[in-house]
């Protein structure tokens, strides 16, 4: 493998959460009698900071409105995240292919990170990531580059050394301004196209494709 650290997002990177997130929504939101929103523009938000994510889909701006909407949507979250996450058909290869060639492999997500090690304790495959860095590590979300320098810093890799792997527009901005490559892969809501005004290394279909 080109590079000796791999980063990566997570949902819609790693994982499809989409039923998970929008279930989520959709189930807080009939909690708090607010109309449902059409599936498709609820799972535009997956990636971005939860905060902004409720504001978008819920149309709540309050602060203290919204922590309060966030507490219920992480209760039902204890019970519909976690079984309805799925790993993409080739994470585990991609994961099991970087391991076997010495790669230290992260993720940086703003899902919280407990939620993350769920899935790898479920799925028995919690030996292929070396450590997890999610919204509870950060005081600042993606593209911040807050995330992303903690794992330099806690690796101790030099940039050069390292490529992100992510699926939004988020995800290319943290990677440039914490001056590290990144690879774009189009599992997730972004398009090509706007991958282009990035800088980027690889703009990918699918996760086997890494180099």
């Amino acid at each position: 493998m080109k590079y000796k650290y791999y980063f990566f997002d997570f949902d819609y990177t790693l994982v499809n959460s989409e039923k998970g997130i929008v279930g989520c929504f959709l189930k807080t939101m009939e909690e708090y009698n607010l109309p449902a929103k059409p599936w498709d523009e609820i799972k535009l938000t997956i990636g971005m900071p939860m905060l902004d994510a409720i504001t978008q889909v819920t149309g709540i701006t309050d602060p203290e409105e919204r922590h309060d909407f966030l507490m219920a949507y992480k209760k039902n979250a204890n019970e519909l995240m976690t079984p309805n996450t799925h790993f993409f058909p080739d994470t585990i290869p991609t994961l099991e292919k970087l391991k076997a060639s010495g790669c230290t492999t992260a993720i940086i997500s703003t899902k919280t990170r407990h939620r993350i090690e769920d899935k790898f304790q479920q799925d028995g495959c919690t030996h292929l990531i070396d450590f997890i860095i999610g919204s509870e590590d950060t005081t600042a979300s993606k593209p911040d580059p807050q995330g992303i320098n903690m794992a330099l810093n806690r690796t101790g890799a030099n940039p050069k050394e390292v490529l992100y792997v992510g699926d939004s527009l988020f995800d290319a901005g943290a990677a440039q301004n914490a001056g590290i490559d990144f690879a774009a892969v189009l599992t997730g809501n972004t398009s090509k196209a706007e991958f282009l005004s990035y800088p980027y290394v690889q703009i990918i279909n699918h996760l086997h494709e890494l180099k």
